[in-house]
């Protein structure tokens, strides 16, 4: 799947919610339930990753979705070995809003032959991390700062410096467990400065929370720990999305 069906969906207009899938996070019959529900509530796009995921793990979470169920598998992935060429894309992430070299280009490099043959769509990605009001396994692995929530400018900027350099779209992440989402201020900041798709996600736990974002300029929302937590919140999300 190429990345041009997201920029699609942002000329469009159109609004997208995901649901981010850690394979580490998945008790017995989560994802079960969450097919379930799936079937009927469809979310745009299922993300598979997390930061301290096993190979084994996701290949196996990949083939079950691939299996059951038609929402596009999307690879969200924790480090250059995450790759599963039975996905329909990836998201090549770098991120932009710390200075460690290795997820900068130093992952990419390692795990460029195996993308180029895996034939997965590759979704260049300029990841920034935002202060969710706690720390987070991205931030700690990284070895980065967040940008602060209250400093949408520096978002914004630095956005506009990945959209100069060539990426394909933004990700706004406050993080897997975030005390507070990244704020509709930011989105918006960012949103003004760039042509791209904005991907949004942390901490989101609310219907009103998902459309806020939309609002202010988001073409994907993702939600993790919240439907893990309730898989049935995936219904009332979806209900938000309607005009998808």
């Amino acid at each position: 799947m190429n990345v041009t069906e997201l920029h699609k969906m942002k000329e469009a207009g159109h609004k997208g919610l995901v649901v981010l899938i850690d394979p580490d996070k998945c008790g017995d019959g989560y994802l079960d339930e969450l097919l379930t529900i799936a079937a009927v509530n469809k979310p745009t796009f299922f993300f598979v990753g997390g930061s301290l995921m096993t190979t084994q793990r996701l290949r196996e979470t990949v083939q079950f979705l691939k299996k059951n169920t038609d929402v596009p598998v999307i690879l969200f992935p924790g480090s250059g070995n995450q790759i599963d060429e039975n996905a329909d894309a990836i998201l090549l992430l770098s991120l932009i809003s710390g200075r460690n070299p290795e997820l900068l280009i130093g992952e990419h490099v390692k795990a460029a032959p195996a993308l180029k043959a895996s034939g997965l769509g590759i979704w260049s990605t300029g990841y920034i991390l935002v202060d969710g009001g706690a720390p987070t396994t991205a931030s700690y692995i990284s070895g980065s700062q967040p940008v602060p929530r209250n400093k949408p400018e520096i978002a914004a900027v630095t956005a506009t410096a990945a959209e100069m350099i060539g990426m394909q779209c933004i990700y706004l992440d406050a993080g897997s467990g975030a005390k507070n989402e990244v704020s509709p201020k930011m989105i918006k900041s960012v949103s003004k400065s760039v042509d791209l798709p904005i991907i949004v996600g942390g901490g989101m736990k609310t219907r009103d929370q998902v459309e806020a974002a939309w609002n202010a300029g988001a073409t994907l929302v993702v939600v993790g720990n919240a439907i893990e937590k309730e898989p049935a919140l995936l219904e009332s999300l979806s209900e938000s999305g309607s005009q998808l």
